[in-house]
């Protein structure tokens, strides 16, 4: 049977037989799938061209060969019922029974007693036909409009057969179907020699004894017979086969045999039959001269067979075909009338034995398992009342779970309970319930089955569960007919009273019985079990259940269906159903990739029929019960195709119908279908949406759920394939003439689509389209019904077969193209999506309440990526920058002018820019894992990258502008500089040749006397340049008064009476009542004042925090103070005063004004130190001053003619190249930080958003400080600033590490400096100055290296510069030796302090984001990049922790807006101006925020624990009043809140 099953490459293809060996394979699969040519067996052994050109190559005329009967057609091919034969005897059992049942609906006549081909037995096919359940009408019953259905087997009726007594002239097979088929409509329902190959000589079918039935439809004027009838027929001769004609003799009500002759022999044989007391009916062909032989020996058989006249029917070539057969029509049906035998064919068994005829049912295997069946069902006779006594936990107690469950997430009923209380009870009552369950032992019936289906051997264990099947249905069956005629009784007396019906209803709905329901009560035990576990109430070691998803597991492998969704109950019990795929994929051994298939559709338009002809699958086709909820199954695939399809298996999702008309008067059916489909289709990778073109009305209901479902998964990211299937469209225009209904279709969709837009609050205009990819020609398919003619007679339509043949076709291709760009899930996804969608589906707002851990594992992993690109753009800049601040610094103000610096930034921004939106794409096309569930925050993504290209973009510009503001303040400075130069060389020169001069030579004391005397005369002669010096206080005053001046005159006052700002510091501001401006009820006033004093007072150091940064940046930069600066510093200051959530403070002007004279007077302290600082720096007399060694040294060396090459190669290494390189390690060390951090072995904790909190979260968990965890949700801002700050300080506490990162930044720039020093002296330049000059040019984008130095050392220097360079890179080693040790000396925190780019900036740029924060509880948002449309959490947490308290107990508040937001709790702040407004509608107010139902109740447990913790101290730190918390916070451990923790963040 699973030979057939597996997918396989040949199953896939237009198969033709061209060899003998091929027949069993194409009988097989045509069967299979329901093709009602299955029985042609013609070989095809050319092309259809082939044989053209055969017919064009033949001769022309005519010859005699037209008279010989060519034999070639026998020749090339096999007896239908041979081939039948064959696959038959070399089938297991459970494949003749799908054979057979796949014939039965062909309404192909079935073997009833099979050949053997080596013994004389033959074998009754009982169990084979035990799957067929036929529904008829009998005409009793026509008029009550009532109908009958039972097993095939077990239905008693009249059987006549059809036998043949020597050779016969005509077709007794054929005469047999037309009898059975209505006169408008025949039907071969045997084999007959003028059928395709029915023709062939028979090799080993003879002796087979085929069975077909009649079973009226309840319309007297189109039925045969009245009541159901079997007709069987026996292939052969009776005198070869007188075992089966003597079986048949036995069971049948009446033998007709056919005869051409009665002889002596026939007399003889038929004689033996005297005991016999079935009716005997012979059909004669008329043969001139034999008539009287033949009429002898009939009178002399009439008294033994009891013969009468009526019991002859003649035949012969002149006989109307039709009259003949309404003839024998009439003579059946007699025989009916006159009391016949009834008999069922288990009941043939019987007869069958007493022959020693083999019944395929008399195995051992079958019998072991027939008594384990027996032992279980001979308990059950009223179903319900089985299942309230021996499946007790998957009844009230389950629904009941599943109803709290489902409140738990909705919290309908909630009243004016506190959420988090509310949760709690209903925690503790689904607790209750689980003990309940617990409670109960395993039934005896529920032992049995445990033992049957662990121990039973394999083939045991299969038959076991099919007899299962077979009894249930029965037992279910008769209850269901029993309930029908009553509720039929109770309508014609009761009329409508609506309350007894619907409890019949309800009692209809509950008498299914199935396999299933067995195992849902495992999953109940094992669920209960685990439940008592987790809680503690029973421990691992007393475990009873842990074996069951094993079991459960193998019957999957074993091909057989099991439940995902309890239709009942609407639940998943989703330990079991995840402990059973877990155990699956370990079985598996892990490769357990799997395409998931769906079928959704109105009840009993044949999804079930669709997917057994698809794939022979064994899902319950309506056997009188009505299934709920939904079945998944595996499929099996060949090796050889897995690498095609890129899938191990197809897991295919059976559902029960929508709109079951049974289910609709139940309680909250729409929701459950709605439930439904959202659930399958979420699962699935194609769903097929199964619609009947005649019913409108519910296929618009039905697509109104579907669209629905699409919608909610387009905005999760999961976009399935859908195809349409139109079924009982048999036009073969139909595709054609539905161009304009597919039209209408899809306009009826997109309305539908806007419907349910509306349903899920989604503001924005959304076409179907939109939704999913939908190609109006591909994804409809029309397929004709599935039944040729009218039930219960029809066959299945051969184009049935066909289009189903067709669309499982496309669906493989589609597969195959699928599998190329995206990978299927395997079994632990699959676990994930089953429960992330039921959580979803169990919150009311589907879209928002959806967490699923693949998602946000393939989110966290672009934002890592994200974050690298990120970084990597802004290293890139930043390196640019400081090249450009260099190179300006090196201009002349010639090169200034000529400066095209602002192109060059636009490109290398547009190229990061570009660079960063290429990964993105080159990513998102790399097949990484679940890309496509986050394909929509691409658009996020992108807009991050323009925005950062925008923010590195102003930061360039702004340091372009101050490197180019600086370098033209010190063009002058530099111009007087040298001039003074000039004038100084002139007098060392002058004084040179004087001390030559004279006769005595002078001794250094002296020689520094005369230069000392020199220096001073020339000092005094020059003209004094007095840079001058401005008081900035008052420059930054009169901003300040310019800024409020349109103020009002109560302002212009204020500031009159400040006096000067060099009064005002920071550090001296304190919150005051007069800050806050509004007017309240007093009790009300006094909450809320210390409410918003605390918001203002936060809103305050933050916002100095932000100025103070702002002061130390431009400080910093050593440049001469700019009006620009005061004028920055008030636009910041405004820009955050008018930010919506700062004006919701309500805060005074007052407020306003104190805040910008405290961060001016501050500005005003730090401006006027930097002014003096760059004075004092940049004074032309001073910077002489400092070169005075310098020229000293040079007129001493020249005066006693010392060799000075080399002290003016170790004063340029020290006066110049030291200073610079120092500077060069400054700036470039900042960023190697970052980048060792993030790529250290810690850089897991920086590398997104989400890392960040689970690593900042876990750390206070593990370190239990109350202050940190203050800090952290009061100030969370400067609390990760701090951490970071100390995260590096830690990191680099060994000095060897940073000691390693600064010398390998200054080996690479002495590099850069030998390399230019050998450049240099290639140019072939003849004087130090010109070789001085190029050097510096090639190092104008390194190093700053200061001019006036620079001039000292080419002053007399007549050093040859080739000699000059190498005395240079003699002194390189050492200046590199003191260099790092200077550079060890300093300590650690000053020198990270005193970096121009500070790493824990950049590093908290990357973890802190877009700093919103949770408009309830303070969380920070996660999402990653710069800019994104939805702000996220993780996790939530309590609100008194974020200060929140009662108004009027005062106590904190411990409600979490993760249950809030599905509550019916209302907020009220000043956004909703003080109103109540739920908070399911927070939205209403902050659309940009996605607040998410707690994903498990265990999710929030981490900040439960804190609040319990730490309840005295957060009230004591805040000055309320310890919360009331729920008992079971109490219970909860640090254990416990480390995973809700790991949870939260999926770091499992």
């Amino acid at each position: 049977m699973n030979d057939v099953l597996e997918i396989n490459s040949g199953s896939l293809k237009d198969w033709t037989p061209r060899k003998l060996r091929d027949l069993p394979w194409h009988f097989l699969r045509k069967v299979m799938a329901l093709n009602v040519t299955a029985r042609s067996t013609s070989l095809r052994c050319g092309t259809p061209h082939d044989q053209r050109t055969k017919v064009d190559e033949e001769e022309q005329g005519i010859n005699e060969q037209i008279f010989f009967v060519s034999d070639t057609d026998t020749k090339v091919s096999m007896n239908p019922l041979d081939v039948l034969c064959a696959v038959l005897l070399c089938s297991d059992s459970f494949l003749q029974q799908e054979i057979l049942s796949k014939m039965s609906m062909c309404q192909f006549a079935l073997p009833l007693l099979l050949p053997a081909l080596d013994t004389p037995k033959c074998t009754l096919m009982l169990w084979a036909m035990r799957d067929i359940v036929r529904k008829w009408r009998p005409h009793s019953l026509a008029e009550s409009r009532g109908f009958r259905e039972e097993s095939l087997v077990l239905t008693k009726m009249p059987t006549i057969s059809f036998v043949r007594l020597g050779s016969c002239s005509f077709s007794k097979s054929k005469l047999l179907s037309e009898v059975l088929s209505p006169s408008q409509q025949h039907h071969d329902f045997f084999i007959q020699r003028d059928m395709e190959s029915g023709n062939v000589p028979r090799e080993i079918a003879d002796g087979l004894v085929e069975i077909s039935w009649f079973f009226p439809g309840g319309r007297k004027n189109l039925d045969l017979f009245p009541e159901p009838l079997a007709v069987t027929n026996l292939r052969g001769d009776i005198e070869s086969h007188w075992l089966q004609f003597s079986f048949l003799t036995e069971v049948s009500s009446a033998v007709f045999i056919f005869a051409e002759n009665i002889t002596e022999r026939e007399y003889t044989l038929l004689s033996s039959l005297k005991e016999s007391t079935t009716k005997y009916y012979f059909i004669l062909n008329r043969q001139a001269g034999k008539s009287s032989e033949t009429l002898a020996f009939l009178n002399k058989l009439a008294p033994v067979l009891k013969l009468k006249n009526s019991h002859m029917l003649m035949k012969d070539s002149s006989t109307n075909k039709a009259k003949f057969v309404e003839k024998l029509q009439s003579t059946i049906q007699s025989i009916m009338n006159s009391s016949p035998k009834m008999i069922g064919i288990e009941d043939m068994a019987v007869t069958a034995r007493e022959l020693g005829i083999q019944i395929d049912e008399d195995r051992v295997e079958w019998q072991t398992a027939s008594n384990c069946v027996k032992e279980i069902t001979t308990e059950i006779k009223d179903v319900a009342y089985y299942k309230q006594e021996m499946l007790r936990l998957q009844g009230d107690l389950w629904k009941s779970l599943a109803k709290v469950e489902k409140e738990m997430c909705r919290m309908r009923r909630q009243g004016d309970i506190p959420a988090e209380k509310y949760k709690s009870q209903l925690k503790d009552k689904m607790l209750e319930l689980r003990k309940q369950q617990n409670k109960y032992d395993l039934t005896d019936g529920l032992t049995k089955f445990i033992n049957a289906i662990q121990h039973l051997l394999l083939v045991e264990k299969h038959y076991f569960l099919k007899w299962m099947k077979f009894q249930l249905d029965y037992i279910a069956r008769g209850n269901l007919s029993k309930l029908r005629a009553e509720y039929k009784e109770k309508c014609k007396s009761l009329g409508d009273d609506p309350k007894q019906l619907a409890e019949l209803d309800k009692l209809i709905s509950s008498t299914s019985l199935g396999v299933e329901h067995f195992m849902r009560e495992l999953g109940q035990f094992y669920e209960a079990e685990c439940s008592m576990v987790k809680e503690g109430k029973i421990l691992k070691s007393g475990r009873q259940f842990t074996h069951l998803p094993g079991i459960a597991a193998d019957l999957m492998l074993e091909g057989f269906p099991i439940e995902l969704i309890d239709g009942d109950a609407s639940n998943i019990p989703l330990q079991w159903v995840t402990d059973v795929l877990t155990q699956l994929h370990v079985k598996l051994r892990g490769r357990s990739k799997m395409l998931v298939l769906t079928v959704l559709g109105v009840q009993s338009t044949g999804k079930s029929t669709l997917l057994n002809t698809m794939f022979g699958l064994q899902f319950a086709v309506s056997s009188g019960r009505c299934t709920r909820g939904a079945f998944m199954l595996l499929i099996q695939v060949t090796e050889t195709l897995k690498k095609e399809l890129g899938c191990d298996f197809i897991l295919v999702i059976d559902t029960e119908g929508l709109k079951a008309p049974e289910l609709a008067k139940l309680e909250d059916s729409y929701q459950h279908d709605n439930e439904l489909a959202t659930l399958v289709i979420g699962l699935s990778d194609i769903t097929i949406v199964n619609m009947a073109m005649e019913n409108t009305s519910e296929m618009k209901d039905i697509l109104q759920i579907v669209v629905h479902a699409f919608l909610r998964m387009e905005k999760i990211g999961h976009k399935p394939n859908c195809q349409f299937v139109h079924q009982n469209v048999s036009d073969v225009s139909a595709h054609e003439q539905n161009m304009r209904d597919r039209k209408h279709l899809l306009e009826q969709l997109n309305e539908m689509i806007k419907a349910a837009a509306k349903m899920e609050k989604l503001n924005k205009e959304i076409k179907f389209s939109d939704i999913m990819e939908y190609d109006l020609e591909k994804h409809n398919w029309y397929i004709p019904g599935l039944w040729h003619g009218v039930p219960p007679m029809a066959p299945v339509n051969m184009g049935y077969s066909e289009k189903v043949y067709e669309l499982k076709k496309y669906l493989f291709e589609f597969i195959k193209n699928r599998s190329l760009k995206r990978t299927p899930k395997d079994i632990p996804q699959f676990i994930e999506w089953v429960k992330s969608l039921w959580n979803a589906v169990k919150h009311e707002n589907f879209i928002f309440s959806f967490r699923n851990s693949l998602i946000a594992e393939a989110y966290n992993q672009l934002s890592v990526k994200y974050s690298e690109w990120e970084w990597h753009f802004r290293k890139e800049m930043h390196l640019w920058i400081t090249e450009k601040e260099t190179a300006i610094h090196n201009f002349s103000p010639a090169e200034l002018e000529a400066d095209k610096s602002q192109y060059e930034m636009q490109q290398k921004l547009l190229c990061g820019e570009q660079r960063i939106l290429e990964l993105l794409k080159q990513y998102f096309e790399s097949g990484a894992a679940n890309l496509h569930l986050i394909e929509k925050y691409r658009e996020d993504f992108i807009r991050s990258a323009k925005s950062l290209k925008n923010e590195l973009e102003s930061y360039s510009f702004k340091k372009c502008k101050e490197a180019i503001h600086i370098k033209k303040g010190q063009h002058k400075i530099a111009n007087i500089q040298a001039e003074y130069m000039k004038v100084i060389e002139g007098k060392v020169d002058m004084l040179l040749e004087q001390c030559r001069r004279k006769e005595s030579k002078l001794e250094n004391k002296e020689l520094e006397m005369e230069f000392e005397k020199m220096w001073k005369e020339t000092f005094s002669e020059l003209s004094p340049i007095c840079l001058q010096k401005r008081e900035i206080h008052e420059d930054i005053e009169f901003h300040l008064r310019k800024d409020l001046e349109n103020r009002g005159s109560s302002v212009n006052q204020k500031i009159q009476e400040a006096g000067s700002l060099m009064n005002y510091r920071i550090n001296s501001f304190t919150m005051r009542n007069e800050y806050l401006d509004f007017s309240f009820t007093s009790a009300v006033k006094h909450w809320f004042t210390k409410k918003q004093s605390h918001k203002t007072e936060k809103l305050a150091e933050s916002l100095m925090d932000q100025c103070n940064s702002y002061i130390e940046e431009r400080v910093c930069s050593k440049a001469d103070y700019d009006e620009t600066y005061c004028r920055e510093l008030l636009h910041l200051i405004n820009e955050k005063l008018q930010q919506e959530e700062v004006k919701k403070l309500q805060t005074s002007v007052c407020f306003e004004v104190d805040l910008k004279l405290h961060i001016l007077g501050e500005a005003s302290h730090a401006f006027q130190k930097m002014h003096e600082d760059f004075l004092k720096e940049n004074d032309p007399q001073q910077r002489l001053e400092k070169l005075k060694p310098q020229y000293f040294s040079i007129f001493k060396d020249h005066y006693l003619e010392k060799d000075a090459r080399q002290n003016r190669a170790r004063d340029l290494c020290d006066q110049c190249l030291k200073p610079a390189l120092m500077d060069y390690v400054s700036k470039r060390l900042g960023l190697e930080i970052v980048d060792d951090i993030l790529s250290s072995g810690q850089s897991i904790e920086y590398a997104s958003r989400s890392f960040f909190q689970f690593t900042v979260q876990k750390k206070l968990l593990e370190d239990g400080n109350f202050d940190n965890y203050v800090k952290y949700i009061i100030n969370y801002e400067t609390f990760v600033k701090a951490w970071i700050w100390r995260h590096i300080l830690d990191y680099y506490r060994e000095d060897a590490d940073l000691e390693d990162l600064e010398e390998e930044i200054l080996s690479t720039i002495i590099k850069k400096v030998r390399d230019a020093l050998e450049k240099a002296k290639d140019e072939s330049v003849k004087t130090v100055s010109a070789f001085l000059n190029n050097f510096c040019k090639v190092l104008q984008k390194d190093l700053i290296i200061s001019k006036d130095s620079l001039l000292g050392i080419q002053f007399k220097n007549t050093a040859d510069p080739d000699q000059f360079s190498t005395f240079i890179q003699t002194f390189l080693p050492d200046l590199q030796q003191q260099i790092l040790a200077e550079l060890k000396d300093l300590e650690i925190k000053s020198k990270l302090s005193s970096l121009p780019l500070k790493p824990q900036d950049e590093i908290f740029k990357r973890v802190f984001g877009c700093g919103k924060q949770c408009p309830f509880c303070k969380v920070p948002c996660e999402a990653g990049g710069g800019d994104h449309k939805e702000h996220f959490a993780s996790v939530h947490r309590p609100q008194g922790l974020g200060r929140y308290q009662n108004l009027v107990t005062e106590k904190l508040t411990y409600s979490l807006c993760s249950s809030d937001v599905v509550s019916n709790t209302t907020f009220r702040n000043s956004d909703t101006d003080w109103k109540d407004h739920p908070y399911k509608e927070y939205r209403q107010y902050y659309p940009y925020w996605r607040i998410q139902p707690d994903p498990s109740i265990t999710a929030s447990d981490y900040w439960k624990f804190v609040f319990k913790e730490f309840n005295q101290q957060f009230a004591k730190e805040y000055g309320a009043k310890p919360a009331d918390l729920p008992a079971d916070w109490q219970k909860i451990t640090k254990e416990q809140a480390l995973e809700s923790l790991k949870e939260a963040f999926t770091m499992k």
